[in-house]
């Protein structure tokens, strides 16, 4: 990073820093472990942890049907859980006031680049699903490595002081590039390093059990981040054909409510890659005659969605594609050693 980047980054940080010192992490959880207080064994806490539920939100928002599979967990007892948690987690309406209130807990994580963060209004947001398309080599997995370092610095330089769950599919993975991206930001690459934890999925199933498992170490630690590179890719090459289209749409729907699950449960950051189909529909004169694979299932899931493609050289563009809050427009970047950073002429 060139002394210029540094002293505009330091600048853009200080933009936000006093709100940032008021601003305290507040975990958005409840751990099993509080139900015992309510008259709930521990066995049956344990019943429901080897079921992949492990906070009282979990269990708020399953549904009787979902609880009932449970090996060894009696109706009845659906209906106390349902009972007790009812009164520990809020789930009935609220005014757009206390709305406006909550979202003022969520945080943004930076990009590395300040013209991208800007794009995004300070960066990708805590509590919902991000989702990045593009071609290959336009920076898709570089943005991921690059917020895996970010979301473990202070809230006032851009992060979120927590760790990151890193799910590939596609064995892009590097943790050499993790090591120059700390460098960059001034933290220790093994400490870094020792934050993120890494799982290769093989294939659509075992990318379904690897959500269970994240929900479970992040019951136990602070965790700011979630990537999955690519959220599509196994389920592309697992069904095929039209025969198993429906089937392919509604196992990646449930993986797709489970990362939202996992977002609004432990206030986490979901960054998701999805991959780009030739468009037979698109003019051929189109600037991007390609479209996202996943169709609206993908489409509705994802809260904010951002489209790459490849600029001059090293600079990449993106572009806000689908997003509640931010309006379409364009952000350029570069790609160098150490992650994503500032666009160059």
């Amino acid at each position: 990073m060139s002394m210029m980047e540094s002293e505009e980054m330091q600048e853009h940080q200080q933009d936000e820093e006093g709100a940032g010192d008021d601003m305290e992490i507040a975990v958005s959880y409840q751990t099993l472990d509080c139900l015992q207080e309510h008259g709930i064994a521990a066995n049956d806490i344990q019943k429901l942890n080897d079921a992949g539920y492990h906070t009282v939100e979990s269990i708020a928002h399953a549904t009787i049907r979902k609880l009932s599979d449970v090996k060894g967990i009696s109706e009845a007892k659906v209906m106390k859980l349902k009972d007790i948690v009812k009164a520990l987690v809020p789930m009935d309406f609220k005014t757009a006031a206390d709305a406006l209130e909550d979202r003022k807990s969520l945080l943004s994580l930076t990009t590395g680049s300040i013209e991208l963060d800007k794009l995004l209004e300070g960066g990708v947001e805590t509590g919902s699903i991000t989702e990045v398309f593009g071609e290959f080599r336009t920076g898709k997995t570089q943005l991921c490595h690059t917020l895996c370092v970010t979301c473990q610095m202070a809230v006032t330089d851009g992060g979120a002081e927590g760790k990151a769950i890193y799910i590939d599919t596609e064995g892009s993975f590097r943790p050499a590039r993790l090591q120059a991206i700390a460098e960059r930001f001034g933290l220790d690459p093994t400490v870094a390093l020792e934050n993120v934890a890494y799982a290769r999925a093989h294939n659509s199933e075992h990318q379904m059990d690897l959500l269970k498992m994240a929900a479970a170490i992040m019951s136990q630690d602070r965790y700011a981040l979630v990537v999955v590179d690519s959220a599509t890719a196994l389920f592309r090459t697992d069904y095929t054909g039209r025969g198993e289209l429906s089937e392919r749409q509604m196992q990646m729907a449930q993986f797709l409510r489970q990362l939202t699950r996992l977002a609004e449960e432990f206030g986490v950051a979901v960054f998701i890659t999805n991959q780009v189909v030739a468009d037979p529909g698109a003019m051929s004169f189109a600037k991007d005659s390609t479209k996202p694979i996943g169709g609206n299932i993908m489409a509705h899931a994802s809260t904010t969605r951002l489209r790459l493609r490849k600029g001059r050289g090293e600079n990449r563009i993106c572009t806000v594609f689908d997003s509640p809050t931010l309006p379409e427009a364009d952000a350029q970047f570069a790609l160098g050693a150490a992650g994503v950073c500032d666009a160059s002429d």
